[in-house]
């Protein structure tokens, strides 16, 4: 068939054919039809743009081969083997085909550029008619994007194949169209080809036409590309605006046309007293700017574009023709910024911005990778409430739409290649089969993307070792644009073991690592002499998987206080589960899999290879609702921060914002005792420059009671602004005046203890506690004769392991935390009961616990009293032999029969909190519910965990069980415990476990 075959080449595996017919690429340009709708930048506002979105007629082929022979003819009719399917969308979400994922390996064991002979090939058709106002202009066909080779049939005439997934393809059609007639277009879409080697990114294997398919209309001599570069003078107060504006003719071109621009502000203001013009050069090949416009325009004091103050400009280019007429329009938005190289340091406008930011893969829980505007819309938005300034667009070029709503909401992004090779790393980078797809993908991300502000780095790609082509691509775009830096990880490679010989500078002009532990970049940093004055911004860095994201605020000490460290991007912003509920449309579902609703990952489609739940990763669920370490992010990285200044009565607020003044945010504060509200009140407008401190008179006045006392301000916006409503918080600080120790009189009088053959018991007036001296441990604590124990009171120290602490179903993890806990046999513990007497009046407990890795590998004592007032005391002493290290957990407990459902405590919170994530979680008292406490992680793992507790209280609403700290505070969870650690979805059972621990292992920042 033709275009599949070229004589006997199968074009899906042949890498150096890149494309046939289709059309250079271009910045993301619509014609108007006059100035004033192309200052609007809506395309809805143009006649000349036509959209084939809508039910196509589509066939599955199960390999390229089998495609029927005459389903690209006009008068084929489908037969019962045909469906409808919308278009855009992945065939893989409506029932056909599997989603595949993979992280590393490939989906299938050949070698580049060989593919399976099963390769699902999607044949699309459809029908259109052409207005017959578009007769006798250019009529050009648009695919946003197609996964991952498209072949082209118009009226069936063969027109052209496109590889690329993540990029669009265009074909000029006017030849082979009819107008006030139907035409039908037919599409092949072949699912693996050479392309998927160069598209080996962590994310699912997907297939379809999953972006727009439109069409749009010029006339014959038209604007072919329009590249705007708004800088900054050195001053950054002024402006220059530089304008290419490019012809594009039929088979002849003709003298005398003219370019003519104007810039219009935000509210449609004419800029320039009257639009520029400029003679489009049409002489010989040797002549520059050759059928091209340019303009070099100074502006005075332009509004500046940031990610604190996104002020867009549009510029509206005219064609006109010989005759004086304009025939073509067309606009783009600029912003007036400029993005250098300092000494060590990325400046933006000439600041050293520190880098907050997330990478973001394209994935929709129901739609796969057909992302809609309000699903980027919620993106953006919740990035920015959560105090994110920078988008990495991992690991490709994003559909169009999503740069401009960055440019208008204000996100820094990092534009990516569509190039990962994460498989074969260190070969096709120099496999010279794939040099012109590698710099073809690179230049066509440049070629439309140019003209977006919110771009800062061009990004090589991801993941694709460091070769000859990466050099090529560098030195192209350096020529092409150098404006913006470029961005490569790979290029810098054992950057850490090289000290000062850090290789990759012609392809990267940042040092950019990727899990880089906070030892190697502070030594990196305090190496202040070393030759190489690149900043370092992390690319990715702690690996958001399940319930991690630990030792943020370690990094962000750093990134602060040491020059050269700018700050990085979190891995990464959601998880790509797919959502299963009884609208779930997928086949290949494993059986056994729950009719329940659940998020499906690797493996649940019976795709193998895969890489399990590793592609549920991010920062927020599949339904964009934030993940507990969200809040970690927002705190560390708020825009305002303060301190309590008792010896001079006030509270120092400082501004670390990069441009804006404080004055949009109002101060709250509230004065608290024990986590009980004392008092409260408003600061005064917070006038504070960029960057500037200021001190706000405040009583700190101490009452004579002893207890925890705390000043905690909030910070809201004053006023609504286009990514949060008025009073939405941006950030809070609290400032510790008291803090107490032991919150239990210890001088309280005690019980005398009673004694049996079976047990040790001690009781006063509703409440008795017994001890089983057999198991040697509190088995019995009942009120009122209603027994409140449904297991004893013992050691613990394992606890549900997390993705950080090993991902479970994979090989390989023995040496994770995970592994070595199950080596030493931590989660099979035996304990022994060794003694249990009475010492006056206390009862004494003492037990042991042994495992794999050591018969006595903890000691307990446990030292038990009733007090007159009604309160049991219990001490708890833990030897750990030496040896015994990286202990899960480190405490005591117990489960308590159904009904306490209703929790407080005093300690941190809201959310869960773990002692190496907690900057976001402040000390108050909060009052919740045990099922509240359960935090749906795709596979189940340790949740709900709170630190510094000075108290917790349970009730089943007839009475309550109080927990305080004798001595330093302690960590606790009340959690319903899953019957299966990892059964998907988990089965809980309604017994309530309260865990009480001296420690708890932190969750780490990465599952690598």
């Amino acid at each position: 068939m033709e275009l599949l075959h070229i004589g006997a080449r199968k074009t899906w595996m042949a890498p150096e054919l890149i494309q046939v017919n289709r059309l250079p690429m271009r910045a993301t340009l619509f014609p108007f039809p006059d100035a004033d709708s192309a200052c609007t930048y809506n395309r809805e506002n143009t006649p000349w743009v036509q959209s084939l979105g809508g039910d196509w007629d589509f066939h599955l082929a199960p390999r390229p081969e089998a495609v029927p022979a005459d389903f690209t003819g006009e008068n084929f009719t489908p037969n019962d083997d045909w469906a409808k399917i919308p278009v855009p969308s992945n065939w893989t979400m409506h029932g056909y085909d599997r989603p595949h994922y993979t992280n590393v390996q490939m989906p299938f064991p050949h070698e580049p550029p060989l593919v399976p002979e099963d390769n699902p090939t999607g044949c699309y058709r459809t029908s259109f008619e052409i207005p017959n106002e578009w007769e006798n202009r250019r009529t050009v066909l648009h695919f946003g994007g197609a996964e991952s080779v498209l072949y082209v049939w118009i009226n069936g005439v063969a027109l052209g194949i496109s590889k690329d997934t993540r990029l669009p393809s265009e074909f000029d059609i006017s030849d082979f169209v009819r107008f006030g007639a139907p035409n039908t277009l037919a599409v092949v879409c072949v699912k693996w080809s050479d392309a998927t080697f160069l598209e080996d990114q962590d994310q699912w294997w997907m297939g379809g036409l999953y972006r727009e398919v439109f069409l749009y209309s010029t006339p014959k001599t038209w604007i072919e590309d329009v590249f705007a570069v708004a800088s900054l003078d050195d001053d950054f107060r002024d402006g220059t605006l530089k304008i290419t504006a490019q012809m594009g003719f039929g088979t002849q071109s003709e003298k005398d046309w003219q370019f003519e621009a104007q810039l219009f502000d935000a509210q449609g203001n004419a800029v320039f007293e009257a639009p520029l013009r400029q003679s489009v050069n049409t002489q010989g090949g040797y002549t520059y700017n050759r059928y091209q416009g340019v303009f070099d325009q100074k502006i005075e004091a332009p509004q500046r574009w940031n990610h604190e103050t996104p002020h867009l400009y549009t510029v509206v280019v005219s064609l006109i023709a010989p005759d004086g007429q304009a025939v073509d329009f067309t606009s783009c938005r600029v912003g007036f910024r400029r993005v250098e190289m300092g000494d060590r340091e990325l400046l933006i406008n000439g600041k050293a911005v520190l880098i907050k930011g997330v990478n973001r893969h394209e994935w929709d829980e129901t739609t796969g990778k057909v992302i809609s505007r309000e699903s980027m819309i919620r993106d953006i938005k919740l990035m920015k409430q959560h105090n994110f300034n920078a988008v990495r667009t991992s690991h490709y070029p994003n559909d169009a739409l999503w740069y401009d709503l960055c440019d208008e909401y204000g996100l820094y992004l990092v534009d990516e290649a569509d190039i990962e090779t994460h498989a074969f790393m260190n070969s096709l980078c120099n496999d010279t089969r794939y040099a012109s797809a590698w710099l073809e993908r690179g230049i066509r991300m440049v070629e439309r993307d140019k003209n977006h502000p919110s771009i800062i780095l061009w990004s090589l790609g991801n993941e694709s070792g460091y070769g000859a082509h990466h050099d090529a691509l560098a030195g192209w775009i350096r020529h092409r644009d150098p404006s913006r830096p470029i961005h490569y990880e790979n290029a810098g490679w054992g950057w850490d073991k090289l000290d000062d010989k850090i290789p990759g500078k012609p392809a990267t002009d940042l040092l950019c690592p990727m899990y880089s532990t906070l030892e190697n970049i502070i030594r990196y940093a305090e190496k202040a002499g070393a030759p190489d004055r690149r900043p370092l911004i992390l690319c990715e860095y702690s690996h958001a998987m399940g319930n991690s994201n630990g030792s943020l605020s370690d990094y962000w000490h750093a990134f602060e206080n040491y020059h050269g460290l700018q700050g990085g991007f979190i891995w990464e912003w959601l998880d790509h589960g797919i959502r299963i509920d009884q609208n779930a449309n997928f086949p290949s579902l494993l059986a056994s899999r729950s009719s329940e609703t659940f998020y499906a990952y690797g493996g649940d489609f019976g795709d193998t290879p895969n890489d399990l739940n590793f592609v549920c990763d991010g920062l927020v669920w599949p339904d964009r609702a934030p993940h507990p370490a969200m809040s970690e992010c927002k705190k560390l990285q708020q825009p305002i921060a303060a301190r309590a200044d008792s010896e001079n009565g006030a509270i120092e607020i400082t501004n670390k914002s990069d441009w804006n003044n404080a004055r949009w945010l109002s101060a709250r504060w509230v004065l608290e005792m024990d986590g009980e509200l004392f008092d409260q009140g408003e600061l005064p407008e917070l006038d504070i420059e960029a960057g500037q401190t200021r001190a706000f008179p405040f009583d700190f006045a101490v009452p004579a009671r002893n207890c925890d006392l705390i000043v905690r301000l909030h910070f809201t916006a004053r006023e609504a602004t286009a990514w949060c409503e008025a009073g939405f918080e941006i950030g809070w600080e609290e400032l510790v005046l008291v803090t107490v120790g032991s919150v239990v009189d210890v001088s309280a009088t005690k019980i005398a203890p009673q004694r049996s053959v079976e047990t040790l018991s001690v009781s006063a007036g509703p409440l008795s506690a017994s001890v089983s001296r057999q198991c040697g441990a509190l088995s019995s604590l009942q009120f009122k004769n209603q027994e409140l124990l449904s297991a004893p009171l013992q050691l613990q120290i394992f606890r549900g392991p997390t993705d950080n602490d090993g991902i479970k179903g994979w090989s390989g993890q023995g040496n994770k935390p995970l592994g070595r806990w199950l080596a030493a046999g931590y989660d099979q513990i035996e304990i022994t009961s060794e003694k249990a007497f009475v010492d006056g009046q206390t009862i004494v407990l003492t037990s042991r616990a042994s495992c794999k890795a050591n018969e006595n590998a903890i000691g307990h004592t446990q030292r038990i009293s009733l007090l007159e007032d009604g309160s049991l005391r219990c001490e708890n002493r833990f030897v750990v032999a030496e040896g015994v290290a990286d202990l899960p957990r480190l405490g005591v407990s117990f489960a308590l029969v159904e009904g306490f459902e209703t929790l407080e405590w005093l300690g941190r919170g809201p959310l869960e909190n773990y002692c190496d994530r907690k900057a976001a979680a402040y000390l108050s008292r909060f009052h919740s519910t045990v099922k509240e406490q359960y935090v749906p992680y795709i596979v189940p793992q340790e949740h709900g965990n709170h630190t510094d507790v000075r108290e917790m209280r349970l009730e089943n609403g007839s009475f309550g069980l109080e927990i305080r700290a004798l001595g330093a505070p302690f960590e606790a969870s009340a959690i319903l415990k899953p019957r299966r650690a990892i059964s998907r979805p988990p089965i809980y059972s309604p017994r309530l476990t309260l865990s009480i621990s001296n420690r708890e292992r932190k969750p780490g920042s990465t599952s690598m």
